[in-house]
Formats: C-alpha cells, structure tokens, sequence
C-alpha cells in the first residue's frame, strides 16, 4: 500500500499544475469557444488542458492507479483506459450527473478495490469565463472505496486545504476546524443553485425560503469544492445543493470531515459520492439544517 503522505504530496503536485494552467490562461478564452455539455454547464479547451497535465502527473507517480476526472468522465475529452468500461450517465434526484469508473450501480467507481483518483481540473468554470474569483483544483484518492486523500487548491489566492484520512484537515499547513456555531439564527449558510437540474428548482427555492428566514443569512459562490472548504475553515455553518457529481465534492468531504464536521445526503445518508445532493456543516447545524431541507421537500 502506497504512503499516504506520498499520495498526498501528488495531489498537491497535481493541483499545482491545474492551478498554474488556469492562470496562464486566465481572460484569454473568447465566448464563441465556450461549450456546452450541459444546461448551462461549460467545458473549454483550459479545463481539459488542466485535466490532461494533472492525470499526466498522477500516471507518472501511480501508473496502475485507476481515475476518474471530470472531462474525460462527461465525454468532453479523451476517455481514458480506467473509465472506459463503465461509462455511463445517470440523471434524476439522487443521481450524480456523470460517469463511472467499475460500471454497475456505482456512477463513480467509489466502491471499486484499489485506488482511486476523482479529479475535478476546474471547479467553477462560469465563474472562471468571467473573471469572478472563485474556482479551484480538486483532488481526491479513494483506497479501496474510502476517502484517503483530498487537495482543494484555490485558483486565484493558491491557497491549498488538505486532508489524509485520520490526520485532520489543513489550510496552508496549518490546522482547520469546522465552526463552534450552534444557533440557526446565527448560522452562515453556503449553497448552490441547482443550474444542470432545473426540474429540482421548485422544490430547491421552497428550501430556499425557509432556510434564509431561519439563518443569518445565504452566500452561493459558484464553487461547490470551495463552498465545502469554507465549511470545514468555519466560514460557512453549513453548506447544501443539488445534482453534485463526484469530482465536484469527494476532496471537500474528505476535508469537512477531517475537520470535525459532518456530510451526508440531504436524508441523512453518508453515502455521498453518487448522491447528487449534499448536505454538509458543523454537527449542530448540520442536524438543524437537515430538518429544515427535508421539512420543505428535496
């Protein structure tokens, strides 16, 4: 079994390469070459750039390590190898909206022996096409169908949130936890507008409404692995949204967890790989939170 700390000082290397490719890229991505591989969902030539130079690095360290990166998952890029043979697409509430690594019931090939990588090369593309300063690298390893390692690289600031399975979360090095909040009225709440599932949106804006008369108030960023870093850095008490896929939350959970927190589906399941739907905060007002989303419907 490879070192943990190995695996972890390759995600950061992997991140690195991702984050210096959008930099370098960063304005010069004219709106005719934006493509669209989903409602609203855009892929450009700087993600599957990013995607190609991060596998490249992860094959070089852990050649018979099987990946699943977002682009070659959606079909927007080349497939490679290890995903070929299982993918396929899964829509409606409760499903990841991409595709799998082992085939079978697991989109994500989470449960698959062995390791492997669940790699998001930017995470918040809209964001990025525009400027706005909130997308990342994320990065994750799996060992026999467990989280072990989770990278989460902002684009913008490099700051780089870590974690490995039972050593805690990091920011920069230095240790994280998730907030002490344990009041809903005092609560700070991320989430993200369901934008590839527009059928979920009725009942998304009746959680809506009764989540913001209950809390301080509601932030959507744009950056679903960024919104669960700021859970696990207690920035955000809790952080919730619809039709997740794989890559988009894998390092994130890892991390909240790691920093004392809790991420489940929106019913309570800890199982989220494949959930489509996520509900994530600090023990007390993750609970509160979910009573809250599931009183409103999901």
């Amino acid at each position: 079994m490879e070192d943990l700390g190995g695996v972890l000082g390759v995600a950061i290397e992997a991140a690195r390469v991702g984050v210096e490719v959008q930099r370098t890229h960063l304005g010069t991505v004219l709106e005719t070459e934006w493509e669209e591989k989903g409602v609203h969902d855009f892929v450009t030539r700087v993600d599957r750039e990013a995607e190609s130079r991060i596998v490249a690095r992860v094959r070089a360290a852990y050649p018979d390590h099987a990946i699943l990166a977002e682009e070659e998952s959606t079909g927007a890029g080349p497939v490679a190898a290890s995903n070929r043979a299982g993918r396929h697409a899964r829509g409606g509430e409760g499903g990841a909206a991409g595709a799998g690594a082992s085939g079978g019931g697991d989109p994500s090939g989470a449960r698959r022996p062995g390791w492997l990588w669940i790699i998001d090369p930017l995470d918040g593309t809209t964001n990025y096409l525009h400027g706005y300063p909130m997308y990342a690298v994320s990065i994750a390893a799996l060992k026999d169908g467990e989280l072990a390692v989770g990278v989460v690289m902002h684009g913008v600031s490099g700051e780089t949130w870590t974690a490995v399975r039972g050593q805690g979360a990091f920011l920069d090095g230095r240790p994280i936890r998730v907030s002490a909040t344990t009041r809903m009225s005092s609560a700070l709440i991320g989430t993200g507008f369901p934008f590839r599932a527009l059928d979920v949106l009725p009942s998304y804006v009746r959680q809506f409404e009764r989540v913001i008369h209950a809390t301080a108030g509601l932030r959507r960023g744009g950056s679903a692995a960024l919104d669960l870093c700021h859970v696990a850095t207690g920035y955000f008490d809790a952080f919730w949204e619809h039709r997740l896929a794989p890559w988009d939350v894998a390092a994130g959970t890892l991390i909240i967890r790691e920093a004392g927190g809790v991420v489940t589906r929106i019913d309570g399941d800890p199982d989220v790989l494949d959930a489509g739907s996520l509900l994530a905060g600090n023990p007390h007002v993750h609970a509160a939170l979910m009573s809250i989303l599931n009183e409103s419907g999901t």
